[in-house]
């Protein structure tokens, strides 16, 4: 018990060990990335976030922050800095999330559990902003001569008592200026006033866009001393038949501006924190480095879905498969291939690593095929040879700096391991 006090270690005992879907569906505040955890699986991922025994804890294929009561975890990639600083982390987020960050203080604290917030912010508004900006029915007031509502007889009398010509009415009308996209403006205004906000804002154009045109929409009414009352109205799930995105988008919302009542709230014995599954993290950031000649298939969204059987009874989606002929297929994975004896290579566990690649190079009549992992050393490159067939499999390394001082001098290291993994894929398209 020298490790940590009583209190501490009965924290973490509550959370270890538990199923991870048993510990959100018991604490609303405990966010994992993406909600379709599970999909990604790895061979080293667990269904549990950590297990501890004999005061041994052991983290597994999640990375982030959680927490119960005043203890708190940090879970790094394996390739965080010795001085605590998780550049790959937050380099991967930044890919994946379209924010552009060179400084952030990675000090530990209760506020940066809640600052990884900010990097779904981008996501999620882009994801609900391709269905266009959310429309809701507003009462609206008016007092002219082009009645087109329910007169008001009250408010006719009060503003009309010497006939003018005007009457005082109301009306019901579909209107971009309502309670949700206020409170997405509040949450802008909000993200505004953090360090490194203006990068969450501005490193994408497409984000700054979307972000001027809420804005612009918004700003007729828009109050900052009304922000707890927005945050009221919107703490009803919001359902709509169309703007479905819309309802993740305001789940964020409220969890970054309701962070410091999370984190610092008076809720006993609850679990909070946000968790990114590594293997779906390493899999989306590649596809931001190699999509040019690559398409990435999403099971979520259908997108790019291909069949395994000639009358399209099975759906599949390959991680990569190569735009031109001929086919190249490609799986990410989130575990150290370049050290293949941590996995027993005569064991099933080794052999099923290669299972799912082999079978998308007979589906798509590819020769080649390849794995993609991160590795600490130089960039790593083997060949593997399928026997009696033309087939080969490489594994292809991405190398990871492991000397960096900055997270931008890491960002410029991780370009030139980017282009060479490029280049390594050019040689088999």
């Amino acid at each position: 018990m020298d490790m940590w006090s009583n209190l501490t270690f009965a924290d973490l005992s509550f959370i270890a060990n538990r199923n991870l879907l048993d510990l959100q569906k018991e604490n609303p505040d405990l966010l994992v990335f993406p909600h379709s955890f599970g999909k990604y699986r790895d061979d080293v991922e667990k269904p549990h976030i950590f297990s501890l025994d004999n005061e041994k804890l052991t983290t597994y294929n999640l990375m982030g922050f959680i927490g119960r009561n005043s203890t708190q975890l940090t879970i790094s990639s394996r390739f965080a800095h010795k001085d605590n600083n998780d550049y790959f982390l937050h380099y991967m987020l930044q890919k994946v999330f379209s924010v552009n960050l060179l400084k952030f203080d990675q000090t530990p604290s209760n506020e940066n559990i809640w600052d990884f917030l900010l990097y779904l912010f981008p996501y999620y508004l882009k994801k609900a902003f391709s269905q266009g900006i959310y429309k809701a029915y507003k009462k609206e007031e008016y007092n002219d001569s082009n009645v087109k509502g329910t007169i008001d007889i009250k408010r006719h009398i009060l503003r009309n008592i010497a006939f003018t010509g005007k009457i005082a009415y109301t009306t019901r009308e579909h209107n971009h200026n309502n309670n949700l996209t206020q409170l997405v403006r509040h949450t802008i205004e909000h993200i505004k006033t953090h360090p490194f906000g203006i990068g969450v804002l501005t490193g994408d154009p497409e984000v700054r866009a979307i972000v001027s045109k809420f804005i612009f929409v918004t700003d007729k009414t828009y109050n900052n001393n009304s922000r707890q009352k927005i945050i009221s109205t919107n703490l009803k799930p919001v359902k709509h038949p169309y703007f479905t995105e819309y309802t993740d988008l305001q789940k964020i919302c409220l969890k970054i501006l309701n962070h410091q009542k999370i984190t610092f709230g008076n809720e006993k014995d609850k679990v909070y924190g946000l968790l990114f599954d590594g293997a779906w993290l390493w899999e989306e950031y590649l596809n931001t480095i190699i999509k040019d000649n690559f398409i990435h298939p999403e099971s979520k969204t259908g997108k790019h879905r291909q069949y395994l059987f000639a009358d399209n009874s099975q759906s599949i989606y390959p991680d990569f498969i190569s735009r031109t002929d001929p086919k190249s297929v490609g799986d990410a994975k989130y575990i150290p291939l370049d050290r293949q004896h941590a996995y027993q290579e005569s064991s099933e566990r080794a052999t099923s690593i290669y299972y799912k690649t082999i079978t998308y190079m007979y589906r798509f009549k590819a020769d080649n095929g390849f794995l993609l992992f991160p590795c600490q050393s130089k960039s790593f490159y083997e060949t593997l040879r399928i026997k009696e067939t033309d087939g080969t499999l490489k594994k292809i390394g991405l190398e990871i700096p492991q000397e960096s001082g900055s997270l931008k001098e890491f960002s410029e290291s991780m370009q030139v391991s980017e282009h060479q993994l490029r280049q390594s894929l050019a040689e088999l398209t």
